[in-house]
């Protein structure tokens, strides 16, 4: 066993100080219903908030199925453990800067809702008045934990399980914070300019996107794929198993974001299907006549790209549209992973592509699309007449991508100072399943042995 050093220790200690913390932080009633409040609608959110906690294991299925097989069990990790390590940033100061007392429109004050003081309590959230401000919290908390775990897909096969621990962390509070207060909270400068997200487009896909293009960057190529080698998906089962659950849990991501029980939660559901369907469709089509043969692990990238398009616009687009959404994003993420397979970038399975792209897609074409027939708090894109819309959206989207990307490359460079981020040639070699975690998804492969050797096991029949 290896000797630990203090960077061993210092994720534990923090969790400590957290629980001791805790302990001290004083216990408020819980909300009481003073009338307000529609059963229905936390019921509904309640399922809502479910479903998009689902989406984070399908993702681990989705990325694990696709990574070499000695990477299987290290990428799925490094996306679910998200669930628990972003779980705690949120209640201590997570949910406090993205909605907390506004900042200038920039960031939210952090001791509003530290350890989440004042939420079970507090009065609604302006957007959800029919359901507790609890509730509203733990259903924003599901976005902020599959945001930097979908960046996971870009730098998989070669960073260090604890450094992207820590960029998780920095990521949620400097970039995925910041973003979400803009965009969703009444005096952020994003909403205040009449930028239209419904469920995160700019928050979740192009933020996560775009960090993911410079974690690319940061990394630089694996041997193989410098080598370019040609490496097969290590279980497609995996990758049309995590489709399934990101597909039904995404129905809790675009129409729970409705924030109750209404006619816009089933037309938010409706279009999330249909642009979901038309763009596995549109690219398992789109890659028969350029020559290809139509393929599972075609149709469930289409349908996530679609998924993500369609994140933007749902609450405000109607369902003939979304069809245009799907069907439009899928091609444009299709061209662009295949401009990306000619260039050095290793963006490991293309998340630049398919959410960065798709995310920007789909939040132009809200700016087009958009009608107050569906939704009237939100407005008419230019395909209605109203321009003004759709260079907003254009505004809101230069300004997350350009933000996201430049602070994302300097937390990797940050931490890269702190301690390695990328494993070495030969723990790169062997896979990061046993360097990282001394566990195998293949039976057959090589183990670290408790003195730190490598040793091969025998095959488990």
């Amino acid at each position: 066993m290896k000797k630990n050093t203090f960077q061993d220790y210092l994720p534990f200690i923090f969790l400590a100080l957290v629980a001791i913390i805790g302990i001290f932080i004083p216990v408020l009633p819980s909300f009481a219903d003073n009338g307000s409040y529609n059963s229905s609608d936390i019921a509904w959110i309640l399922v809502a908030s479910s479903l998009v906690f689902l989406m984070t294991p399908g993702l681990s299925f989705f990325y694990g199925g696709m990574v070499n097989r000695k990477n299987v069990i290290s990428t799925m990790m490094q996306s679910f453990i998200a669930t628990g390590l972003i779980s705690v940033v949120w209640l201590v100061v997570g949910f406090s800067l993205a909605f907390g007392k506004s900042q200038g429109g920039i960031i939210g004050d952090p001791t509003t809702f530290f350890f989440f003081r004042n939420v079970s309590s507090g009065a609604p959230w302006p957007g959800a008045p029919t359901i507790p401000l609890l509730l509203f919290a733990l259903f924003q908390m599901k976005f902020a934990i599959i945001t930097p775990a979908l960046v996971v897909g870009a730098v998989a096969e070669r960073i260090r399980f604890t450094s992207y621990v820590l960029f998780m962390v920095l990521f949620s509070l400097l970039v995925y914070a910041p973003i979400a207060h803009w965009t969703w909270h009444p005096d952020g400068i994003l909403f205040k300019l009449g930028v239209l997200d419904f469920a995160g487009g700019t928050v979740v896909h192009i933020s996560a996107g775009c960090a993911a293009l410079a974690g690319a960057l940061i990394l630089k190529r694996r041997k193989d794929h410098v080598e370019k080698k040609e490496l097969q998906p290590a279980n497609i089962p995996f990758v049309l198993l995590g489709t399934g659950l990101l597909w039904f849990g995404w129905f809790g991501f675009n129409a729970g974001s409705a924030l109750a029980a209404n006619s816009l939660a089933v037309s938010a559901f409706a279009t999330t299907n249909t642009a979901t369907a038309a763009a596995g469709l549109s690219w398992v089509f789109f890659d028969v006549i350029r020559g290809r043969k139509p393929s599972a692990l075609g149709f469930c990238i289409g349908a996530v790209v679609g998924l993500v398009a369609i994140t933007p616009a749902a609450g405000f687009v109607g369902i003939p549209q979304s069809v245009f959404i799907g069907f439009l994003a899928a091609i444009a993420s299709n061209m662009v992973v295949h401009w990306k397979s000619k260039t050095s970038i290793d963006d490991t399975l293309d998340v630049f592509p398919c959410h960065g792209v798709g995310g920007m897609v789909g939040m132009l074409l809200t700016g087009v699309f958009a009608t107050k027939l569906v939704n009237g708090g939100g407005n008419d894109g230019w395909f209605y007449g109203n321009f003004e819309l759709f260079r907003n959206q254009v505004l809101g989207l230069l300004l997350v991508v350009t933000y996201s990307f430049a602070v994302s490359y300097g937390i990797f460079k940050l931490i890269n100072l702190i301690h390695p981020i990328r494993v070495s040639e030969d723990e790169e070699a062997l896979g990061l399943d046993v360097t990282q975690h001394n566990e195998n998804y293949h039976p057959a492969m090589m183990t670290v042995s408790d003195n730190g050797s490598l040793k091969e096991e025998a095959l488990i029949h």
